[in-house]
């Protein structure tokens, strides 16, 4: 016979028993129901490219037609074939480095335009004027080449806004320079003295021939943002590497590395070591993040050569491989 003591104790280990046994049902339940996960973020949808009014609107007031690019972008050239520019013996061809070009990119209904004119040194007060009179911003003036004749600077430009508007002030300023407004003469093939297909393999990258130039161009890996939008490669801010054949497989090469401030430094010491001189480091844009630098460059040796040595340089980037 169980003390009193002892037959309390044991109605007590009862009861936490039964109350185990009632709970379990409830917490075996508890621990099968399946993880209610969170919804995914949804993903803003790709801006649309321009209506056909629209487009139509802004070519009308350019007096050209644009192409379109990735991210709901219509880009125009204005190639500086009126000019007649002298680096180091090398006659400039305008897809080196004497193209201006202006960029529209889609924002709802408006449009995020940003550009880079090629003007002389005698153009540049009357284009500025211009500009400033009819909303355009400019976010740089400066050289990208060194020792050129005649002496070239580069007028970056940025506008958010009404597109036919923007486009018939851009084509205002360009009014007061010589450059060619009536629509483009026909591309005409021009020999490549150049392994292109070698200079592409060293580089990683494929590129295209642009009048008598092969251009090869590599985004950056990053999202880059002005004002909350995000800002489309083909706007000028992917790295561009231009190589014009001066005979005997040799190429004159110039362009620019878009970079965060970080790798500016061990990319100009890696150019350097391959015999690229640095011609210029500077902004392009203004309020854009993450802040980007770019560096022009220069050399006129080996083709492959160079590509070798732009790569080792773009390898210390964010560059896309």
């Amino acid at each position: 016979m169980l003390s009193p003591r002892n037959n309390a104790l044991c109605l007590t280990l009862a009861a936490a028993l039964a109350m185990a046994l009632a709970a379990a049902p409830a917490l075996a339940q508890k621990r099968s129901a399946p993880h209610k996960r969170s919804a995914p973020e949804k993903k803003s949808a790709p801006q649309a490219p321009f209506t056909a009014a629209v487009r139509t609107s802004i070519e009308d007031a350019l007096g050209r037609k644009g192409t379109p690019n990735p991210g709901a972008v219509l880009k125009f050239g204005f190639p500086r074939s009126d000019l007649q520019v002298v680096l180091n013996g090398v006659t400039l061809r305008p897809a080196l480095a004497l193209g201006s070009w202006v960029a529209f990119q889609r924002i709802s209904d408006h449009a995020m335009v940003m550009g880079d004119l090629v003007l002389l040194s005698t153009e540049v007060e009357s284009v500025m004027a211009s500009l400033q009179q009819n909303g355009i911003e400019q976010t740089a003036l400066h050289n990208h080449l060194l020792g050129e004749s005649p002496r070239v600077m580069y007028m970056h430009i940025r506008a958010i806004g009404n597109p036919a508007r923007i486009a018939r002030a851009i084509r205002t300023a360009l009014e007061f320079t010589s450059t060619p407004l009536g629509p483009p003469a026909a591309a005409v093939a021009t020999p490549m003295d150049i392994d292109t297909v070698a200079v592409a393999d060293a580089l990683k990258a494929s590129g295209k021939t642009n009048g008598g130039v092969f251009q090869v161009t590599i985004p950056r890996r990053e999202k880059v943002l002005d004002e909350k939008h995000e800002v489309a490669a083909s706007m000028g801010i992917a790295t561009a590497l231009n190589f014009q054949p001066t005979g005997a497989g040799k190429a004159a090469i110039t362009g620019d590395f878009v970079l965060l401030g970080r790798e500016i430094n061990p990319v100009l010491w890696a150019l350097s070591e391959s015999g690229i001189q640095v011609t210029a480091i500077h902004s392009h844009m203004v309020d854009e993040t993450p802040h980007l630098f770019f560096m022009h460059f220069w050399a006129n040796d080996d083709a492959v050569k160079l590509a070798r040595g732009l790569r080792t340089a773009l390898d210390l980037t964010g560059a896309k491989k």
